[in-house]
């Protein structure tokens, strides 16, 4: 084989996902690394809203993180400080900018991955 050498730009990274010490009430967060991207797999339950049980463990009214998401299970609306509102499902991928609430949908827990590159 002409190149036996992996680098970092061709080699086939992978990690488990493991619990992280960050919690919130009603949710579970586990994470992992590969580079400059960090994936969340994150679980909250029924009745969560972000702004009642992670907003205030972070002294803030509304999410100013961008995010990836692709929906596992379940259902959770999206609403941003202008008022536009989306609900996603389970098989959605999304963009969500900063500025905005979130809370589940129905009496399941939401279950999605946060992709995180390099912020």
């Amino acid at each position: 084989m002409a190149n036996e050498t992996a680098t970092a730009s061709n080699a086939i990274q992978a990690a488990p996902l493991v619990s992280i010490e960050e919690t919130f009430e009603k949710a579970a967060v586990e994470a992992a690394e590969l580079g400059d991207t960090t994936f969340y797999r994150i679980t909250v339950e029924p009745g969560w809203v972000w702004s009642d049980h992670y907003g205030p463990v972070i002294g803030a009214e509304i999410c100013s993180e961008h995010h990836h998401l692709c929906m596992l299970s379940g259902e959770m609306t999206v609403e941003m400080d202008d008022g536009t509102r989306k609900t996603l499902r389970a098989g959605d991928v999304s963009v969500i900018p900063p500025g905005h609430d979130a809370w589940t949908e129905g009496g399941e827990q939401a279950v999605f991955l946060d992709i995180d590159q390099g912020r």
